[in-house]
This record gives structure tokens, C-alpha cells and sequence, in this order.
């Protein structure tokens, strides 16, 4: 089946049409002083032969949750609030979404997510019973660099001096942690998120290590990896404005011919395969990015609003919840926080085993039992030995469980 071409430009402006149609509490605020604020922008868009090209995710963000907050967040507050991670999750919310729309109707038909296998053929796990449709094609456009590894190049350009800071003597110990934006001379390994030496300490790994790891594991969660077959659920191609793009860190960070090489011919069980994507450039700038806002101010600071969208959901958030919110609250949780992405999941896992005679799965008691199921075994090894491979280096975050309500 032919695939239909990429467009940069077309993909770029369809994401940056949509985030202008948001209301304005949703963009950075400008400042009557002077001061003007800047976001990172990411969007994902869907591409199917004879239908055109359709935005079906974005988010802005650019902040993280440190480490000693992580184990507290209880499934409401997100960890990582960078613009690419948010559109992701976004996305995921989307398939399941659509997923739940095509379990609770029958004569329902979505655009992008197909049927596979008779209704009533295997146990949940055994087989998806959805599949993103094979003449799908997923674009992600981003308005900034990747942090991490992709945007080195372009980090040491904008210091004073740029050659590299050399390695402190006796390093073994630091050598060994994740990086944050210094020791400039080892490229190609796996970084923390946020960069900044004088910010709190955290797990998070760089967007640009998360990316690169999706070319194993798919854009899907391993919520949605239960349900959907991840086989046509890669990344096809990643959009970048022309001066954010370094050749050199893009191919180091995310190619075969870079740190990837050593799981590029990788097949795994349960429709898993390296698929790698394409970056290809774009002229078309967000109105709201760094480049930009420099333009027209001297006086810079990142916004700390969070803008997620997709067709079925709109939110604003600030530090990880929603914007109005206390992180004590459980009102606080976002749509796409685990806490209501696991809801969410559960209800579908239950109308498809409802339509499975004889076929339960049994329920879990919190949110890491779920994780350490059978259910995701498949997409777990597929982690696993993608970073014992290509993403040394990587530290699991701390554990953010919760207990998981059942009806």
C-alpha cells in the first residue's frame, strides 16, 4: 500500500493553526514591562492516503518534577511537563479515546484505528484487538530541538565559549549519574531532564533519549500497547525548524549510523520492531518559541503554563495538574496524568473482556502491579534491552504507584 508523502510545512502549520485557535489562557504570558515569556511547542499529526492530514495532539511545556516530589505525585501530578512528552501522552489519550468510542459502539468508525481479529477470539494480552490503520502515517512537529543529546551542538554555539568543558578530574563516580547539559565533550549518551546545573535533582530522562527510545517501543504507552498493536503506531517523521537542526546531533542521537545502530535490525515479540523516523526541516516558526520571542524582547523568561489538547480533551496546567489546582488536591489530575490515563484504560480493558467469554483478567491492585503484569511483558522487554543496548546509561525514575479502583 502506497504511503502518503510528508510534508514539512503542511504538518508544521497544521499543529501551529491549531495551537493559535486555543483560547489565551492556554499561551505564555506577555508582560506590559517587557518581560515576555517562551514555550516549547510539540504536536503530532496523522496522515492517511485519499483523507489529508489531521492534528490529533499538542502540548506546550517545558518544566519537570524533581526527583523527591515523584513518589508523592500519587498518579495525579506529571512528571515531566516538556512540550514533546506532554503531546505524546496527549496522542495516547487520543487512541484510547478512540479505542473506548469503537468498544461502546459497534457501527462506530474512526479515521485512524481499525479492528483486528474476531470480537471474540483471545484473552486480552494474547493479541490487540486494535490496530492503527497500516496507510497511517504519524508526523510530530517540534518547535524546539529535543533536549538531551540533539540539542548539544546547539547549547555549546550559544556559550560564550564554545569548545567543549573538559571532564573534572576523578570523575568515575559522576561519570556514571545522568548529565544534565555540562561535560559537553561526551555526546551521544543519555541525560536528565531539567539541564540546568542549579535546578533540583531529577530522573527524568532528555527528550531526546525518550525519542529515541520510542523507535523501539512505539509512540504507545504501555497502557495503550495492551489494546493497540504497536506495528504502525512509529514515528514516521519529526519536524524541526531548519535552525534548531544539526545534522551530526540528530543522526549521533536518533539514527542507525549513531547510538542506534546496535538495535537497528531488531524484531521483538508482540509486533515490536525498530522503526526509525525521518527529520526533515521546516521554514514555519511558532510565534511563542525562544528564536521568536527574542525578536521582540531583550527580557526573557520560559512560561510555566502547560497547554495539552486534543480533539476530546482542552486543559491548562501549571507544575504537573491542572491550572487552579493544588498537587495535594485529587481534583488536581490531569486528563492525561496516569491516574486518569489508567482509568481510562481500565474501562476499555473491561468492555473487551466483557465481549471475551470465559476470558478475565485479573485486577490489580496498584498501578506498579499493573506494570509488572503479564499484560506488558512484551512491550517491558522491549524497554529493557533497547537501554541495555543502545541507551546505557538510562536510571529508572522513582516509582510513582498508587492503588487502582475497581468497580
Amino acid at each position: 500500500m502506497e504511503r502518503p508523502r510528508i510534508l514539512p510545512d503542511e504538518i508544521a502549520s497544521l499543529v501551529l493553526t491549531k495551537f493559535d485557535s486555543l483560547a489565551a489562557k492556554n499561551k505564555p504570558v506577555q508582560s506590559a514591562n517587557g518581560l515576555a515569556s517562551w514555550v516549547p511547542l510539540s504536536g503530532i499529526v496523522l496522515t492517511r492516503e485519499g483523507s489529508g492530514s489531521e492534528c490529533v495532539a499538542l502540548a506546550t511545556g517545558m518544566k519537570c518534577l524533581r526527583e523527591s516530589k515523584v513518589s508523592l505525585a500519587q498518579g495525579r501530578i506529571l512528571h515531566d511537563s516538556h512540550a514533546e512528552t506532554l503531546a505524546i501522552r496527549c496522542f495516547n489519550h487520543y487512541i484510547l479515546d478512540e479505542c473506548e468510542n469503537l468498544v461502546r459502539n459497534p457501527s462506530a468508525i474512526s479515521p485512524f484505528i481499525v479492528r483486528q481479529g474476531e470480537r471474540n477470539s483471545a484473552a486480552l494480552g494474547s493479541c490487540h484487538p486494535f490496530t492503527i490503520r497500516p496507510e497511517v502515517m504519524i508526523s510530530m512537529y517540534c518547535s524546539e530541538a529535543p533536549c538531551g543529546d540533539a540539542s548539544m551542538e546547539l547549547i555549546m554555539v550559544a556559550q560564550e565559549d564554545p569548545t567543549p568543558w573538559p571532564l573534572a578530574p576523578n570523575e568515575e563516580l559522576a561519570n556514571q549519574a545522568l548529565k544534565g547539559r555540562g561535560s559537553f565533550a561526551e555526546l551521544g549518551v543519555v541525560r536528565r531532564k531539567p539541564a540546568r546545573g542549579d535546578c533540583p535533582a531529577s530522573l527524568s530522562k532528555s527528550c531526546s533519549d525518550k525519542m529515541a527510545l520510542k523507535q523501539c517501543t512505539s509512540l504507545l504507552s504501555s497502557l495503550a500497547s495492551v489494546i493497540v498493536s504497536p506495528r504502525n503506531a512509529y514515528l514516521s517523521s519529526l519536524i524541526i525548524p531548519r535552525s534548531e537542526y544539526v545534522h551530526s546531533a540528530f543522526e549521533r542521537s536518533f539514527s542507525t549510523e549513531g547510538r542506534m545502530k546496535l538495535v537497528a535490525q531488531s524484531r521483538w515479540p508482540g509486533d515490536f520492531a525498530f522503526s526509525s523516523f525521518h527529520t526533515l526541516v521546516t521554514d514555519q516558526q511558532f510565534q511563542y518559541s525562544k528564536r521568536s520571542i527574542k525578536e521582540i524582547s531583550t527580557c526573557l523568561k520560559s512560561s510555566n503554563i502547560c497547554a495539552i489538547w486534543n480533539p476530546h480533551i482542552q486543559e491548562t496546567l501549571i507544575n504537573g495538574v491542572l491550572q487552579g489546582w493544588k498537587q495535594s488536591d485529587p481534583r488536581c489530575a490531569s486528563s492525561i496524568s496516569r491516574m486518569r490515563l489508567v482509568g481510562k484504560a481500565l474501562a476499555v480493558y473491561e468492555v473487551l473482556e466483557n465481549d471475551r467469554a470465559g476470558s478475565t483478567t485479573a485486577p490489580f491492585g496498584t498501578y506498579q502491579d499493573f506494570k509488572n503484569s503479564e499484560l506488558v511483558r512484551d512491550r517491558r522487554r522491549v524497554k529493557q534491552d533497547s537501554i541495555a543496548r543502545a541507551l546505557v546509561g538510562w536510571v529508572p525514575n522513582v516509582q510513582d504507584s498508587f492503588p487502582l479502583s475497581h468497580k
